[in-house]
């Protein structure tokens, strides 16, 4: 019996041995991730706090509602340029938004039951897929001199916010279509099988139950999109122009704000009207992200109330 009891004792014993060694381990691993977790965070207070201090100073009233002046002084403000960026940005999403919801919807919810008795209808979605995945890594110049020779020279279109929209959104594509399938694939299936179950079409089906399910998802992915043409550069260098005017038409030429900061920086060297245009862009980047979170708290918390 004593040693029966030894045993178990011993057993216990190592037991609490190797509890301790998982907690130990365990806590050695939480405590990395808070350490990366705080490293990121202060590159990110690190970088934000240093362009709005020293573009702060450049921040007034004047600096906001004034156009920039031509030449190479760096002279006037930025108020076409915010307008130009507006003017694009709605533009890019008004030409990508319909083409990559649609395509998801088309991906997600008609491609695998029409390709369940067509090996080539396989074959093109899956050529379909990977196309979005490929184009989601291509780097943006190449979207840019794809767009110049293409929209600027070969249709015509000149250096005009519409070339720089079309181009804008074959960049902005992957991120709406990926966003939406994912969205689309958080709807649960028995959603679809209730309301077909109901009488409804396939299209009614989606169009008044899986779309609205899906909503904080996409609009999601239309925002990240937003957050990458206010971003970009080098595709707009090529496709844009360089005018400080306002355009007045999608065929006029323009100059967004951060190929405005591009030009400030590099060529008039006006290094603090640059720093205060990053300034200007990283509350823009900063508010958009904090949109993105409002948005995505507000449609989450109706979708669960209509749940």
């Amino acid at each position: 019996m004593d040693e029966r009891s030894s045993e178990i004792a011993l057993i216990h014993k190592a037991q609490a041995q190797n509890l301790k060694k998982e907690q130990r381990r365990q806590s050695f691993w939480v405590a990395l991730m808070w350490l990366f977790g705080l490293i990121t965070v202060s590159i990110l207070i690190l970088v934000v706090g240093y362009v709005l201090l020293k573009g702060g100073s450049s921040i007034n009233w004047e600096f906001l509602t004034t156009p920039p002046k031509g030449g190479l002084s760096g002279e006037g403000g930025i108020s076409t340029t915010i307008g130009t960026t507006f003017y694009l940005v709605g533009l890019t999403l008004l030409i990508a938004t319909p083409l990559g919801i649609g395509a998801a919807m088309f991906l997600i919810e008609y491609a695998g039951e029409q390709s369940l008795g067509s090996k080539f209808l396989r074959s093109m979605i899956s050529v379909a897929n990977f196309a979005v995945e490929t184009l989601a890594g291509i780097p943006s110049i190449i979207f840019g001199l794809f767009g110049y020779a293409l929209f600027v020279s070969t249709l015509k279109f000149g250096f005009s916010l519409l070339s720089a929209a079309l181009a804008g959104a074959c960049l902005v594509l992957p991120t709406i279509i990926r966003t939406t399938e994912e969205a689309l694939l958080a709807v649960p299936d028995d959603y679809r099988r209730g309301s077909l179950a109901l009488g409804a079409t396939k299209w009614q089906t989606i169009y008044r139950v899986v779309l609205p399910a899906s909503t904080p998802g996409i609009i999601t992915g239309i925002i990240l999109s937003v957050g990458r043409v206010i971003s970009e550069t080098a595709i707009f260098y090529v496709t844009l122009g360089g005018s400080y005017h306002m355009p007045t038409s999608i065929m006029d030429s323009g100059r967004t704000l951060a190929l405005h900061l591009y030009y400030l920086a590099m060529d008039t060297r006006a290094f603090d009207k640059a720093m205060g245009t990053g300034a200007i862009l990283v509350v823009m980047i900063i508010l958009i992200n904090l949109l993105i979170d409002f948005v995505s708290r507000k449609l989450t918390a109706g979708v669960r109330k209509v749940q």
